[in-house]
């Protein structure tokens, strides 16, 4: 009998399989958070659903790290049901043309998910079956939750409540 955990086999398994194209690894409140290349994310997630169990996505969402290079990242929170093993899967994209490939054909539920990353943070996902804004207007021309995004909006993009205390 074994005393590796669940979590750790499955560490080991993914160190195995990913080589290379894994590039950074870390646990966070005990979760494991593995940051891949972009261009594996389809194939890694596939394999994620198909030979680990991980029929669950919890959840899709971007961040904004502000940063010069690969500015974005698209956070795959998922979970194995059989294994209880929780797994946030990260890439990382780039501010000019910021593109990933879809996984709403692994899992259906990554639709709404990505539909509303790409609209609150313009990151588009290549091959995704309705890519529209979910929350904003279509002619829009801003993404809210970019940290260059101001607080109490952009100017003249949509009419804004009065501040002069007068009219309330």
């Amino acid at each position: 009998m074994s005393n590796i955990t669940a979590q750790e086999q499955f560490l080991d398994d993914i160190k195995s399989y990913l080589e290379n194209d894994l590039l950074e690894t870390t646990l966070d409140y005990k979760f494991p958070h593995i940051r891949i290349t972009k261009d594996r994310i389809q194939d890694t997630c596939k394999w994620l659903k198909e030979k680990q169990h991980f029929i669950y996505l919890v959840d899709v969402f971007g961040t904004d790290r502000f940063t010069a290079e690969d500015r974005f990242e698209v956070i795959y929170h998922i979970f194995c049901l059989r294994t209880r093993v929780r797994v946030f899967l990260k890439i990382r994209v780039e501010e000019e043309n910021p593109v990933v490939p879809t996984v709403t054909n692994i899992w259906r539920s990554a639709n709404w998910n990505e539909r509303e990353t790409f609209d609150m943070f313009g990151i588009r996902f290549e091959g995704h079956p309705d890519m529209r804004r979910m929350f904003m207007p279509e002619d829009y021309q801003y993404y809210p939750l970019r940290k260059e995004f101001p607080l109490i909006g952009v100017p003249g993009s949509i009419e804004l409540p009065s501040t002069t205390p007068d009219q309330v």
